[in-house]
């Protein structure tokens, strides 16, 4: 085991709530341990595999739609429980974390620890900022991220 944190950031800022994920990466860069990668994705698989790629532990912060819909209500939730709703994801790539995990699951490349940290959105049309159920939450995501990854580098120490 390679000891390797990586905090993943999926969104896309032009939509909106869709921005979270990103919004959550830039306010951990002074919070987090150092040697933790912290990176942006569209959410492709691909790239999502090869961002946490020899990693042991990989936080995935996103945006997803809820039913019934409470923007702002925060989610911690497993490769399985995520796994499980794979078209929950409010982003604008194509394939959702469901499929994402799936397929590093199928090519035996599942970190040993991954932990998703999601908000409900709002809003995911066009545009810039994030709605006020969304930004309000905001501080309590960076604090659940921040924790889970202080608690990996707790860990390998």
């Amino acid at each position: 085991m390679t000891g390797r944190v990586v905090v993943i950031g999926v969104g896309n800022v032009f939509r909106r709530d869709d921005g979270a994920g990103p919004a959550v990466v830039e306010a951990l860069r002074d919070r987090v341990p150092g040697g933790t990668v912290l990176a942006v994705s569209d959410g492709e698989p691909g790239r999502m595999l090869d961002l946490w790629h020899g990693s042991d532990t990989v936080v995935v912060v996103e945006a997803v739609r809820g039913r019934p819909a409470r923007p702002g209500r925060l989610h911690t939730l497993s490769v399985a429980e995520a796994a499980a709703n794979p078209r929950s994801s409010a982003s604008t790539h194509a394939l959702g974390l469901g499929e994402c995990f799936a397929l590093a699951e199928a090519l035996g490349r599942l970190p040993r620890e991954l932990v998703v940290h999601a908000v409900e959105v709002s809003d995911v049309e066009l545009g810039t900022g994030l709605s006020g159920p969304v930004r309000s939450a905001l501080p309590e995501l960076v604090d659940r991220a921040a924790a889970t990854v202080r608690k990996a580098h707790l860990r390998r120490a």
